[in-house]
């Protein structure tokens, strides 16, 4: 149903007139830097993450109150982007601190705790190939997820006003051909890891198949349970997927926060969000690789 070479344009426009009509909340951040274990982390500093978690909190309650809180159901026309298939629209994030950051979201409710199908691969494939971005998911609250209906997000590339384009990168470069999905040496935590055909967005349609079955190999390899026969398996532990269209990346979770930050599917590629400058300072003296650490589980099953 989308286009193609009609995305980009669209979420301009959607973008333009959101944030007009205030449907769009943009926040600005102080953007800084700290170099830990052979990688140049990004950290946005913001000021306005309280009114992110003072609304999460307020969405709890909605729920425990048996309100609808699920703003996919419908979701806000101002922000809706594009029908990207019959399963999937494509929706800007109405809390945004990244600019143009996109949701794909299931038409009918899914659990983000569930799988991830082909045809939601197919979605995001058929979005990735429309511009360089990053594709993730944060498979349930415990990774990240701020909403329980299933949505797969992305950023456009590059993440940082400076090399590399992705902070991680340099030590995934370095790991070889890694055309079977397994670990690589330089993480310091569970994890699968796996390099893409250089063509593969091209051909949207064909992504999603080879991606499906590498992402099943990727959560075998960490010890979760696979896609199997049911139409909605429910996962077997949190995780994190990073997607580009050169490689993926599979993180499993053991909980959500390293103290009092939250970190989602961007901290594993060197991206952080912390909401005050205290924050920062705390995560400057533990490291970012011990924060990942602290949030995931040992290399060794």
């Amino acid at each position: 149903m989308l286009e193609k070479g009609t995305l980009w344009q669209q979420m301009l426009r959607t973008t333009e007139f959101a944030l007009k009509s205030g449907a769009l909340r943009s926040f600005p951040t102080n953007q800084v830097f700290i170099d830990d274990g052979g990688v140049r982390f990004f950290v946005r500093v913001l000021k306005t993450l309280e009114e992110k978690a003072a609304a999460r909190v307020q969405q709890d309650k909605d729920a425990g109150a048996g309100r609808n809180a699920n703003p996919f159901l419908p979701p806000e026309k101002g922000l809706t982007v594009a029908d990207v298939t019959d399963t999937h629209i494509a929706v800007l994030n109405k809390y945004n601190v990244v600019d143009h950051h996109l949701l794909i979201v299931t038409r009918h409710f899914e659990h983000q705790e569930t799988l991830l199908t082909l045809r939601d691969l197919e979605a995001l494939w058929l979005c990735m190939a429309e511009y360089d971005g990053l594709g993730f998911y944060n498979g349930g609250r415990e990774a990240g997820a701020s909403q329980p209906h299933k949505h797969l997000q992305i950023v456009p590339l590059p993440l940082t006003p400076e090399r590399p384009r992705i902070p991680i990168e340099p030590l995934l470069h370095a790991s070889g051909p890694m055309s079977v999905p397994g670990p690589l040496p330089v993480l310091p935590f569970r994890h699968a890891f796996v390099r893409l055909r250089y063509n593969v967005a091209e051909k949207p349609r064909e992504a999603a198949l080879e991606s499906f079955d590498l992402y099943a190999a990727m959560l075998g390899c960490v010890g979760m349970g696979t896609p199997g026969a049911s139409i909605l398996p429910r996962q077997s532990m949190p995780y994190c997927l990073l997607v580009t269209r050169q490689w993926m990346l599979l993180v499993p979770r053991s909980r959500e926060h390293f103290e009092d930050i939250s970190l989602n599917a961007l901290a594993f590629a060197g991206s952080f969000y912390v909401a005050n400058e205290v924050q920062l300072q705390r995560l400057r003296s533990f490291g970012p690789f011990n924060a990942l650490k602290a949030v995931t589980l040992p290399g060794d099953r």
